[in-house]
């Protein structure tokens, strides 16, 4: 919240969303050029969105402070700190083989064509909800499952789709996902009580996804062109355990914190432990033989030091330095009353809590769609539009943080200039069977899934007082 007054700007209270209006621009601008964009690309739109507000502001001293007060708020550095712990448990689960040990177990039971597909879809989709990582679930299954799938006569496009499915359905669903802990501390409330009541809505989309890849495989199939072994590690399996623990501890504890460091220490070890890793590796040649929590490599001045631990915090540089600058820009449309304006505008079509979902989910979908990113799209409609916006009609928090993690999750993993699709394709151009983006589009059968499951429970009021148990907006008020 502002304490410092109101931020006077030229041409009144709407000029306070100048920040998001160059954003946006600006990402439109870097999309067309680059043809799609990542999380360190969006830092410069963000950067300049609060260089070129600057001079629209009236008090430059109220504005510096402002900036200040927003990116050092705890509303942001709550999910700042979730994803740099988030980011080491998700590395150590990727880097010791998971997926890979997943797919192999399927190969070996002789499974082939749709129902490899099948498997493939549920074997990401545990994983990303292991993970939370999206891409981290794209990477592995692309880089692992896609090939096997061939090999086994599976649907190149419906495979693809199928992985990228398993993706978008972690990233909703997952304690440890982004999207997950940005929408449930946007609303002030609480991961675990988020994740229980977002399962209704995952599940189902999930169980439209399966029965349309086996309508589909049923008239479709692949050709088989390489027949051989699938090598595996048997071991990798073991990882199963330390997943299945940091999911329970997450739910029970409440506090993704206490889940991730314990699951990171769990995972660790038992990668260790089973050698799968090594705990700390010197070596001065400089030579990467194999993956090590902690690493020193070379000599002299040459020296650096890395590892998987490393690695999983460098992951998370990216978002967490984007959403710093883009509460900076909340804060200034917060202190300006832009959102005072864009809710009394709103009250005039958001007149119902179905009107006012409608609204949250357009806002979501638009901004994510647009930027092709999901996380930095919950941040800037969470707890500047949606949160006011749906208690003003006594919508449930937990339901608002629903709403904009899962439509979050829709399109942006579909469309076909998004990083998500992009990213996929990259992985099957020196494949049996290149794609393009168009042919992988149609069959990520989660974001229509997840879309008609979040359309038709607003349009018949489902879940709109999810995990209230009786309570007020304002008893939830005075728990925050």
């Amino acid at each position: 919240m502002n304490k410092r007054g109101k931020l006077e700007f030229y041409g009144g209270e709407w000029m306070s969303f100048v920040p998001f209006i160059v954003f946006l621009v600006l990402i439109v601008l870097t999309t067309f050029v680059a043809g799609s964009i990542s999380n360190g690309a969006l830092w410069i739109p963000a950067f300049m969105a609060l260089i070129i507000s600057f001079f629209f502001a009236k008090d430059k001293k109220l504005f510096s402070n402002i900036i200040i007060d927003g990116m050092a708020s705890r509303e942001a550095i709550i999910p700042v700190v979730c994803w740099i712990f988030a980011g080491v448990f998700s590395r150590i689960l990727r880097e010791s083989g998971l997926a890979l040990g997943l797919a192999g177990t399927s190969a070996s039971l002789g499974i082939s064509g749709t129902t490899f597909v099948v498997v493939s879809f549920i074997s990401s989709a545990i994983f990303a909800t292991a993970s939370g990582t999206g891409f981290g679930t794209i990477a592995a299954g692309m880089g692992v499952l896609y090939p096997a799938g061939l090999a086994l006569g599976a649907h190149p496009a419906l495979l693809a789709g199928a992985i990228v499915s398993g993706g978008a359905f972690g990233d909703n669903l997952a304690p440890v996902s982004d999207t997950t802990i940005c929408s449930a501390t946007s609303q002030g409330v609480d991961v675990p009580g988020v994740v229980k009541s977002r399962l209704k809505y995952a599940l189902t989309a999930a169980g439209m996804t399966l029965i349309a890849i086996v309508i589909f495989g049923m008239t479709h199939s692949g050709t088989a062109t390489v027949v051989g072994e699938f090598a595996y590690d048997p071991k990798t399996l073991l990882m199963l355990i330390p997943v299945a623990l940091t999911i329970w501890i997450a739910i029970k504890s409440g506090d993704i914190i206490i889940a991730t460091t314990i699951g990171s220490v769990l995972a660790g070890g038992t990668a260790v432990m089973a050698g799968l890793m090594d705990f700390i590796q010197i070596d001065p040649s400089g030579e990467v033989t194999r993956n090590a929590l902690f690493r020193v490599s070379g000599a002299g001045l040459d020296r650096t030091v890395d590892g998987i631990v490393y690695t999983g915090i460098n992951s998370m540089i990216q978002v967490v330095l984007l959403a710093i600058l883009l509460f900076g820009s909340i804060a200034i449309m917060r202190a300006g009353e832009g959102d005072i304006k864009l809710l009394n505008s709103l009250g005039k079509v958001a007149k119902t809590a179905k009107g006012a979902e409608f609204s949250i989910m357009g806002m979501t979908i638009s901004l994510s769609a647009l930027m092709g990113l999901n996380a930095p799209a919950i941040l800037a409609v969470g707890a500047s539009f949606a949160k006011p916006l749906s208690r003003r009609h006594g919508i449930s928090p937990y339901r608002t943080a629903n709403l904009l993690d899962a439509t979050s999750c829709t399109l942006v993993y579909s469309l076909p200039w998004t990083p998500a699709i992009i990213y996929t394709i990259g992985f099957t151009q020196d494949s049996a069977y290149p794609l393009t983006a168009l042919e992988v589009t149609p069959f990520v059968f989660y974001a229509i899934a997840m879309l008609i499951v979040m359309v038709a429970s607003t349009l018949l009021g489902i879940g709109r007082n999810d995990n209230m148990n009786g309570r007020t907006i304002e008893d939830l008020e005075n728990i925050e």
